[in-house]
């Protein structure tokens, strides 16, 4: 199999995806750009039939396969996006599909999958795992494997999208783009860069991003050869990729300018602004481009697009990252107090707080402590306030009244 990938292939792909995959919108992002100083744009692969970009390859994959192939059936292993991308394109194409998923993998993802007609089935923690697992099933049953991001059908099918962010954003200048296995980024990087050299355009810069501690890309590239990471843990299960594969590798380091990383917390606060500002739900690892230009702004200054891959995220998980993200922005305070221990001296604080708009969620007492005189009471407050600046304008407010105050 070769491992190269043309713009005549990915073109061959968009032919073949016709009527199948959408063409996703590609939206302005006022207040990123205003915080980058540039202009922003969103493509909004969430919006992708099964939530993400994943159909574009796992159809045109599948497609292609010989009669006979098709035949003996489909299996892939995947957190839930390749799942579903595989499960509805095997669906429409009327062959049997058999997918492996992590422990653990998003309950929407799963009952998604499920519903799609697939057989899931569960193996190890990590993708990698069940990728094993899911090379076994295709060695016993003569299934052919359908590999998330490791095959050129996948990279070109991907491509697709790449194509589109040229024809809707042609003088883009930075594409950051979301990173797994590659395939993703591999098929815009092509797509992008060789449709600007036909059309005799400056070429953009292409930057992929991982998950800081799921991060596979870096030390690979920079050994020359895919590298497994050494630790896997984050929450963007839709990236927590171990090992590069090799197809996408190979085109990422002749079309790729850069990867970098970014942090938990990163990812958390790029989900609650899409949420709050784009009105766009996005799962951790589609907010990865995001979450970039978030955490380290001064590296974009000029006109970018920012990819989201993905918008498929558990209800509860989402629950805690808002709550997560909206901590990491300054929308939440907790603060330990000390307050004069007399009566009333607990609401004189409540309505204090209240007069500067800041809103109580939790309070608790604690009387017996090192830290305190014999006429005082410990406030442990859990608060929800308007950001950074409102938080550190309480505290401030509060000292200047006299309070003793620690803001954990």
């Amino acid at each position: 199999m070769t491992t190269t990938v043309s713009l005549a292939d990915i073109r061959q792909a968009r032919a073949e995806l016709e009527g199948i995959s959408i063409y996703t919108p590609l939206e302005g992002a006022r207040w990123l750009s205003e915080h980058l100083g540039a202009q922003v744009w969103l493509k909004a692969e969430n919006l992708q039939r099964t939530g993400s970009f994943k159909i574009r390859g796992a159809y045109v994959r599948i497609k292609n396969l010989s009669d006979e192939e098709k035949a003996r059936g489909v299996v892939a292993a995947s957190a839930g996006n390749h799942a579903q991308g595989v499960a509805l394109a095997a669906k429409m194409l009327g062959i049997q599909a058999t997918v492996y998923m992590p422990e653990g993998a998003p309950i929407p993802k799963l009952n998604a999958t499920r519903g799609y007609g697939a057989e899931v089935r569960f193996h190890g923690q990590f993708l990698d795992e069940s990728l094993v697992e899911a090379r076994k099933f295709a060695d016993e049953t003569g299934a052919v494997l359908i590999h998330p991001f490791d095959h050129t059908d996948i990279v070109r099918g991907q491509g697709t999208c790449g194509l589109e962010i040229f024809e809707q954003a042609p003088d883009a200048k930075t594409i950051i783009v979301p990173l797994g296995g590659g395939g993703f980024l591999a098929g815009i990087a092509i797509a992008v860069k060789e449709s600007c050299r036909e059309a005799g355009l400056p070429l953009p810069r292409i930057i992929g991003v991982q998950a800081k501690d799921a991060a596979a890309y870096p030390t690979s590239l920079a050994q020359g050869h895919p590298v497994a990471a050494q630790h896997m843990k984050t929450m963007a299960d839709g990236i927590a990729v171990g090992l590069p594969g090799m197809v996408p590798f190979e085109a990422i380091q002749e079309y790729v300018d850069e990867v970098i990383t970014v942090s938990e917390t990163a990812m958390s606060r790029a989900m609650v602004a899409l949420l709050e500002r784009a009105k766009l739900v996005v799962e951790p690892a589609g907010a990865a481009a995001v979450a970039a230009l978030v955490e380290t702004p001064e590296a974009f200054n000029d006109d970018t697009v920012a990819v989201l891959s993905g918008g498929n995220v558990d209800p509860l998980l989402m629950g805690k990252l808002i709550r997560s993200g909206m901590a990491a922005a300054g929308r939440y305070l907790r603060a330990t107090v000390h307050i004069p221990d007399v009566p009333g001296g607990l609401a004189k604080l409540v309505t204090e707080l209240a007069s500067l708009g800041a809103n109580v969620i939790e309070v608790a007492h604690e009387r017996v402590s090192a830290e305190l005189r014999y006429d005082e009471v410990s406030v442990r407050l859990q608060l929800e306030t308007r950001g950074t600046e409102h938080a550190a304008a309480v505290i401030d407010r509060l000292t200047e009244l006299g309070y003793t105050v620690h803001a954990n």
